[in-house]
């Protein structure tokens, strides 16, 4: 009994001792007195790209895919079950697609020749299914022409796989002019991959476009907008900025390709579908049937930056094609029109309605300017041919719009010889924000915590506007949204807000992606066609966003910034509007650490809120069965006049708060 007391007593003054020595060794100082620098409201913000379903089938609620009949082959989507395009289907019927022109932007609509009612059918797949939920409305609408015969009803069913019906309702088509009519579909039973059935009642032919299906329950209850559970998300992140429409998706593989904004305004029916470059990228993930439908314009993504508190930043063309396909260039004396668009887009945010533009703006129902600030001149382009380029639109854009601050890149890569030339001209041009990208392995991302602690504070300031920890390779289908990727990422945003003089706004991308559509990996926040989840990615970018605070103040240990001693990483923050001092502590160790803090020049109040992010392993991933495996904890922990005494778990992601009296 003696030796076990002994061994007790031996065991604990150990695990006391180490305690001691752990909390010495990590003895940290935060200056709660001195403002180094304001954090800008832009801090931590949102890129959206199309990618990986994004748009279509995603974010846009937009229910049929290939609602026009303009898809390259015009009836992708589209399936008559009991049709043979090689025979006369007398017991059913056949569509065929006819071209109403080469001219505008809605070219083609489809002919529906019904032989026999009761045999034919006309099915839209949806995006990889559609997601319909029980006792939910369904707004329908389409337009139609009745050609000849006797079709005195349209049908429009949910069904499932086994074409068991879901919901249904009728339309009654009644001109030979084309008309427009609506009706709503209720949901009996909640369904990821229902799909729409469309019949007829009566024989003859009838023309059909513009067939269009849309949840009620849409964000802020707009008619035909938005996926309401994926902007909750990126309103949860409470965003400074939202980057659209995305990187090389602007930028297009030819310059036929690349991103039009004008063609994205306007009435929804007018908007000219595209291709989307993302379709056939990667052979890993062939999409051939990934297009851009555009419903989701660039009206829509001001509205969007407006409806979640985020400063709208579009990016533009800048007469280059994507360097990594056909790297096209408008030439020198034909970049004219590439300007206009900026010009003419700033005037579409924030002109008045007596403006050509404004009046656009205004007449799409929204007469107040969208207050944009920002604009970006190409994506990650690189080389002489770019800063050639960038010249002119800044001299343009400078001219008539001083007030707007410009947006420029050194290209898609950290370092090297394509970022040493960008980043060295941009300086001479007095260039005031440059876009940086980095995909990189998580080691990366704990290594260089330090990259902008050398950054000239007089020169450009630096947008991080796309960066992902890659736990395989880039652009590899293989990686993983996993804990080590998400807390190497917050090491590195430490050291991006310790820098907060020259990080002005930063992003992690891409944003979205849909399970069973997806290019790219990893992302931020998955979702199918009717779950969405936060990755541990997501969370460490919320936490970041939602305590980013408004004055960067010290945090060092033997007054040197942590930078990864004792593989901890630090940054701090004091909020004057909510009186609180906001502490990010990152813990890369497998061990637990117990850490000192003292706290100078505030008077703290006696408790504190911590707020924990933590997984059990680094391989762990949130999912669809577990959505917050990772995600945050709140507890409260006790302040000892300035002290704080805090045990930090292994591989964590803490962020301390502290009310100032």
């Amino acid at each position: 009994m003696k030796s076990k007391l002994i061994t007790k007593m031996t065991l604990c003054g150990v695990l006391l001792s180490s305690f001691f020595v752990s909390a010495q060794k990590n003895n940290l100082q935060v200056d709660a007195s001195k403002t180094i620098t304001k954090i800008q409201p832009t801090m931590y913000g949102v890129f959206f790209e199309d990618i990986n379903f994004a748009a279509d089938g995603g974010l846009y609620a937009e229910m049929i895919k290939n609602r026009s009949f303009e898809f390259l082959f015009p009836m992708m989507g589209w399936n008559e079950p009991n049709s043979d395009r090689h025979k006369l289907n007398q017991q059913s019927g056949i569509a065929a697609v006819i071209q109403y022109s080469k001219k505008g932007t809605n070219h083609n609509y489809c002919r529906v020749t019904v032989n026999d009612a009761s045999g034919y059918q006309l099915v839209n797949e949806g995006f990889r299914g559609m997601g319909i939920k029980k006792d939910l409305k369904y707004n329908l609408s389409l337009n139609a022409s009745k050609v000849s015969g006797n079709i005195s009803k349209i049908k429009f069913q949910f069904i499932d796989k086994d074409n068991k019906v879901l919901g249904e309702t009728l339309v009654v088509p009644t001109s030979a002019d084309w008309s427009n009519y609506t009706a709503q579909l209720i949901s009996n039973a909640t369904e990821a991959k229902a799909k729409l059935k469309i019949t007829f009642e009566g024989n003859g032919v009838i023309d059909l476009d513009n067939i269009s299906l849309f949840p009620e329950d849409t964000w802020a209850g707009r008619k035909n907008g938005l996926r309401k559970d994926l902007v909750q998300l990126l309103y949860d992140l409470k965003p400074g900025f939202l980057r659209f429409p995305g990187g090389c998706i602007v930028e297009g593989r030819t310059l036929a390709e690349r991103y039009q904004w004008k063609k994205s305004v306007g009435k929804v029916e007018e908007r000219e579908t595209a291709v989307n470059r993302w379709n056939m990228e990667f052979a890993h993930r062939p999409a051939p049937d990934y297009f851009q439908s555009f419903g989701l314009g660039f009206f829509e993504y001001f509205q969007l930056s407006e409806d979640i508190g985020a400063s709208p930043l579009p990016i533009l063309s800048c007469g280059m094609a994507c360097q990594f396909n056909t790297g096209q260039l408008v030439p020198m004396d034909q970049l004219d029109p590439y300007v206009q668009d900026a010009l003419d887009l700033i005037e579409f945010a924030n002109g008045g309605a007596e403006t050509a533009w404004g009046k656009v703006r205004a007449d799409m129902g929204h007469p107040k300017p969208f207050n944009l600030k920002f604009i970006g001149v190409g994506n990650e382009q690189w080389g002489p041919d770019y800063i050639e380029r960038f010249k002119v639109f800044q001299k343009a854009i400078k001219a008539k719009y001083p007030n707007i601050t410009i947006v420029s890149g050194t290209g898609p890569f950290p370092d090297g010889d394509f970022y040493d030339y960008g980043m060295k001209e941009l300086k001479q041009l007095n260039a005031e924000i440059v876009d940086e990208h980095y995909y990189k392995d998580p080691a990366w991302f704990r290594k260089n915590v330090t990259r902008y602690d050398s950054y000239d504070r007089k020169g450009p300031k630096i947008f991080a506007g796309e960066y992902a920890a890659q736990s395989v390779a880039i652009a590899s289908p293989d990686n993983k949204n996993n804990w080590e990727c998400a807390f190497s990422e917050a090491a590195f945003m430490t050291g991006m807000e310790r820098n907060a003089e020259v990080v002005q706004l930063t992003s992690y991308a891409p944003l979205l992606a849909h399970v069973e559509g997806w290019q790219w990996t990893p992302d931020m926040i998955w979702f199918n066609n009717l779950q969405s989840y936060g990755t541990p990615n997501y969370y460490v970018q919320k936490l970041f966003s939602n305590n980013k605070g408004t004055d960067l103040i010290n945090i060092t240990k033997d007054g040197k910034a942590v930078i990864g001693q004792n593989d901890l990483f630090a940054s701090a923050v004091k909020d004057v509007n909510s009186k609180e001092v906001i502490l990010k502590i990152v813990n890369t160790s497998a061990a637990s650490q117990n850490v000192s803090i003292d706290v100078k020049g505030a008077k703290l109040d006696s408790k504190g809120t911590a707020v924990i992010l933590k997984g059990e392993g680094i391989n762990d991933e949130n999912s669809f069965e577990n959505p917050t495996k990772i995600s945050p904890k709140e507890s409260e922990f006790k302040v000892s006049g300035n002290k704080v005494q805090y045990d930090f778990p292994a591989y964590s992601v803490t962020v301390l708060k502290i009310k100032m009296k």
